[in-house]
């Protein structure tokens, strides 16, 4: 994939996401799922790209069987689930909840500082 390599920092978060809270949509529909991947909001050479992410299955990041997907239809996934920022802000707020150490940067982009 094209784009910047994420710092080691970023890994970390990435990691976090995906083990500690895995795909929002799947937590909004009441399941937790952490076979996931990490989703680029914003693309993946933007300044603090790596920072705008979250965790989605793969069913909802690109498949959509039987449920929105982001890559599939964004504007259906949006109206089930809410925007990728508001998932973004809803997975930190997860990461906060479970007392998970989540970078500064992190916490400005989702509106927390």
């Amino acid at each position: 994939m094209k784009g910047r390599t994420p710092t080691k920092e970023q890994k970390r978060f990435h990691d976090n996401l995906c083990q500690h809270v895995g795909c929002p949509a799947c937590y909004i529909d009441g399941i937790f799922n952490d076979y996931v991947s990490v989703h680029h909001i914003d693309g993946r050479t933007k300044p603090d790209a790596h920072w705008k992410v979250i965790a989605a299955c793969g069913n909802h990041h690109q498949i959509g069987d039987g449920c929105e997907a982001i890559h599939r239809n964004k504007a259906r996934f949006i109206k089930q689930y809410g925007t990728e920022m508001f998932l973004h802000r809803m997975s930190v707020e997860i990461l906060l909840d479970k007392g998970i150490e989540v970078p500064e940067q992190v916490l400005i982009i989702a509106g927390f500082k």
